[in-house]
């Protein structure tokens, strides 16, 4: 792999195994698209590129089937993955939060919802964290008016607030690690930015290496934007990274993409043959961005 992509390949492995999380996003970015369903095999090429043993996978994609994410269909003696329900509504609810977050409607207002057993709490705390919501309080979850609640927190008790000048100050910071985020986003930043100037010198990669790119790409944008609230801007700091980490990565993303469906085109199958073609809200993705940079 090139530089800077044969860093971040580096950089991952020094990093605890997440080939299960990597797979998802696999599914979330570029399978979902073309159909859902994809070869086993073209898994393991495409880990393959990643230096990760096809044990490691065979071993990663049985846990997400056994944990509720995955389902497997064998044809002969080739095993099939799609989404399940499950998986599908996570990554719909994800898929707006990466690709296209809507404008905030924001009133001035948050939504507070009361959670009241700790089992009730563990089973909604990931689908809230994902759904943009945080937590001062064990219980206890906001989010900006106007934030859907996700159906794992549907028998919470909900309220509306104001929480204006200190105490709205000290709401935001007991409830979201700005900071934390801030500092990811400015290391995501620092990473791809190579990224970008070596497309912005039309420095050819090949369709692995783009497919591959665009991946890693999302891999890390997604751990950082899916613990973003995507608050109103005038609730951020005025130098709030996520903007220009959104921008950064629209323009990686839309640079990479034809190489990379071109990759999926000649390796990607599914149970019927070779992957479907993607529709054209695959093409619209980051198109914010697109208008924000010119």
């Amino acid at each position: 792999m090139p530089y800077p992509l044969a860093r971040i390949i580096e950089q991952l492995k020094r990093e605890p195994s997440r080939t299960g999380s990597i797979a998802i996003t696999v599914f979330g970015d570029a399978i979902v698209p073309r159909g859902g369903s994809v070869w086993l095999g073209t898994l393991l090429e495409f880990f393959k590129m990643l230096d990760i043993d096809s044990g490691v996978v065979r071993t990663a994609m049985s846990r997400l089937a056994a944990d509720g994410w995955l389902e497997r269909n064998k044809v002969g003696r080739k095993s099939f993955y799609r989404l399940v329900k499950k998986g599908r509504q996570t990554f719909d609810a994800a898929t707006k939060h990466i690709y296209d977050p809507q404008p905030s409607d924001w009133t001035g207002r948050f939504e507070l919802l009361l959670i009241g057993s700790s089992e009730d709490r563990d089973a909604s705390r990931e689908a809230l964290k994902n759904a943009g919501f945080g937590s001062p309080l064990p219980g206890v979850w906001v989010a900006p008016s106007g934030v859907p609640v996700p159906e794992e927190a549907a028998a919470a008790i909900r309220l509306e607030v104001s929480a204006e000048d200190h105490s709205g100050r000290r709401l935001l910071s007991e409830s979201w690690p700005l900071d934390r985020t801030a500092d990811a986003y400015l290391k995501f930043m620092k990473t791809f930015e190579p990224v970008r100037a070596r497309i912005n010198r039309r420095a050819r990669l090949s369709d692995s290496e783009a497919f591959t790119a665009r991946i890693l790409l999302i891999h890390y944008y997604r751990r950082v934007v899916l613990r973003d609230p995507l608050l109103p801007t005038s609730l951020l700091p005025r130098d709030w990274p996520g903007r220009a980490a959104r921008q950064l990565c629209g323009e990686i993303y839309r640079g990479l993409l034809p190489a990379a469906e071109q990759w999926l085109d000649r390796h990607g199958s599914n149970e019927s043959g070779p992957l479907p073609a993607a529709g054209a809200a695959l093409r619209q993705r980051f198109a914010d961005g697109i208008m924000l940079h010119k």
